[in-house]
């Protein structure tokens, strides 16, 4: 089990099934039409798993947040580092401000924020930390995990730098920035399940 971050085809955005978010879709729907805003009805249709195509992203929250959540105090507002984090829905147009949405089928409140405005503050913490290039760009199926386990232990010992003091916290830059970027580049929601 645990908490993923995951991309959500139409179907699944749509749908009323159990697992389906279309009730989120819906009341998200309303507020954007409330704001005066076109509804958010392009999304992209499920596309079959092919690793290293980018298509999809799947991730799983498993280390410790508490560096990173320093690291944020340290470079961001707190209001910054809610956009950034504290949402449980990324949507890929922008937002002026958060939306709370209230949905009788969850635990929770529904925050949903704006990959455009959720981009330039993952990015600001990637520069303050000197994120390496060789990050993986695509997340189809825990490919960040995966890295940051393995292949970012390696490198940590011949490049060092701000980054490589503490992996969880690089982690956690390096989820939320390609989570903006693959919202943004495949215009798909990705949701926190």
């Amino acid at each position: 089990m645990g908490v993923y971050l995951v991309s959500v085809g139409a179907e699944e955005w749509f749908g009323d099934e159990e697992d389906g978010w279309g009730e989120v879709a819906s009341a998200l729907n309303a507020e954007l039409r409330r704001w005066g805003l076109p509804p958010y009805e392009d999304v992209p249709p499920e596309v079959d798993f092919a690793p290293g195509s980018g298509q999809a992203f799947e991730e799983k929250l498993t280390p410790s947040m508490t560096g990173f959540l320093a690291l944020c105090q340290t470079h961001l507002s707190r209001e910054e580092s809610e956009t950034l984090s504290g949402w449980t829905v990324l949507v890929p147009f922008s937002l002026d401000e958060e939306i709370w949405l209230p949905v009788e089928s969850r635990d929770y409140d529904s925050m949903v924020a704006g990959a455009p405005q959720v981009l330039p503050l993952a990015e600001k913490l990637a520069a303050a930390i000197d994120l390496p290039p060789e990050t993986p760009a695509t997340c189809d199926n825990l490919d960040l995990s995966m890295w940051f386990r393995h292949q970012a232990k390696e490198l940590a010992t011949t490049r060092t730098g701000p980054w490589s003091k503490d992996l969880n916290t690089a982690f956690y830059v390096a989820l939320f920035l390609r989570a903006a970027q693959h919202s943004i580049r495949r215009g798909c929601p990705i949701v926190c399940t």
